[in-house]
């Protein structure tokens, strides 16, 4: 069924102990697509994902990717792809939140 989903309502919704809000708006095999929020300050720990590339787009505020060594700063409605193997994290330097979309395909489940 073609459900409208949203940051309001999402599929499924979660938050980590760093404060990050995840907003799941689509799960299927192929493909994954997130909202998150990341607080000022927050940086995610280095890590790849072996089959899974993934493509983030910035809503509000500035990411600073950090993909193989080199950081890499990506604004609002600007957007980054990221390879399978990549070993990359992505940190909010900023004093506002980082809102972003995360479409990562095939799905992401167990390939971290």
């Amino acid at each position: 069924m073609n459900n409208i989903v949203s940051k309001e309502h999402p599929l499924k919704h979660d938050q980590w102990s760093n404060g990050c809000k995840i907003f799941e708006l689509l799960n299927s095999e192929g493909l994954s697509v997130k909202q998150q929020i990341i607080p000022a300050g927050v940086t995610e720990q280095i890590h790849y994902h072996q089959y899974t590339q993934q493509f983030f787009f910035i809503l509000a505020g500035k990411a600073t990717f950090e993909i193989e060594g080199k950081e890499i700063e990506v604004s609002a409605y600007e957007g980054l792809h990221i390879q399978p193997g990549q070993k990359h994290r992505v940190t909010n330097n900023s004093t506002m939140d980082l809102e972003l979309i995360i479409c990562s395909q095939p799905f992401i489940a167990n390939d971290r």
